[in-house]
């Protein structure tokens, strides 16, 4: 698999069993590389660059353990060992909390982590079937409102999930006070001492068979698509409703 790095200078590639760089030059030399150290035959399964710390910094999975990595020294910044009960599949960055990260496995759960602190995960979700082999193959961040969180799964299902407690903007959006009446204002007061609930918003079912990929659409938001082992390809939308809840 491989991982761009966003401006342009380079390309990362997660192999197998190495984690390496090339330069976008042509014939360009290996600038920089990694391997898993340990018994038996580690191997690299999944790979998520971060959009913060300058882009300096990388996830991956192999087995059951997740790491961080410093690209410019190619060192090892954290690892969170039995990360989930089973293989990690996918690995997500929260584009707006530069230490959150989200993962997912073939145990069926998705995990939120503060890789300042792995010693335990933020919030885990269980929402996916554990009667159908694999696990959860896919998990996004919406690209803008990180609340929003994207799950795809060997059921079949896509979730939807609202993960406001732990988003950058967990009692809405900031609101100027001069701008509002005493009625209103006494209204955000009481919702502001309300605490953030996360829920299931919605949980799509148009697929057959196992759901491989799913992802944001980089033009709107509120769009995103689904992708499953017998090749159908899902558009789905936010609820209105929700849509208009955050905005407001």
């Amino acid at each position: 698999m491989t991982v761009w790095l966003d401006q342009g200078l380079g390309c990362w590639l997660v192999a197998l069993q190495a984690l390496a760089a090339w330069p976008l030059v042509q014939h360009g030399p290996l600038a920089s590389s990694a391997s898993l150290e340990g018994k038996g035959q580690l191997r690299f399964t999944s790979g998520r660059w971060s959009p913060h710390h300058n882009c300096s910094q990388v996830a991956t999975a192999s087995d059951t353990t997740v790491r961080g990595w410093d690209t410019r020294s190619m060192s090892q910044i954290y690892c969170i060992e039995n990360a989930h009960g089973q293989l990690v599949r996918d690995l997500d960055f929260n584009p707006n909390k530069q230490y959150y990260l989200a993962s997912c496995g073939d145990d069926c759960k998705v995990k939120f982590w503060d890789t300042r602190n792995v010693t335990e995960p933020v919030k885990t979700l269980e929402e996916h079937s554990h009667w159908y082999l694999g696990g959860v193959w896919n998990v996004r961040y919406n690209h803008s409102h990180d609340q929003l969180v994207l799950t795809g799964s060997s059921d079949s299902r896509v979730i939807l999930s609202n993960m406001v407690s732990i988003s950058s903007e967990p009692f809405g959006h900031l609101v100027d006070d001069d701008d509002l009446s005493d009625q209103e204002e006494r209204r955000l007061d009481e919702k502001s001492q309300e605490p953030p609930r996360d829920s299931v918003i919605a949980t799509y079912e148009e697929h057959e068979d196992s759901v491989y990929a799913v992802d944001w659409s980089s033009a709107d938001p509120w769009l995103f698509a689904s992708l499953s082992y017998d090749g159908r390809l899902v558009i789905n939308r936010v609820p209105r409703a929700l849509k208009y809840h955050i905005l407001l």
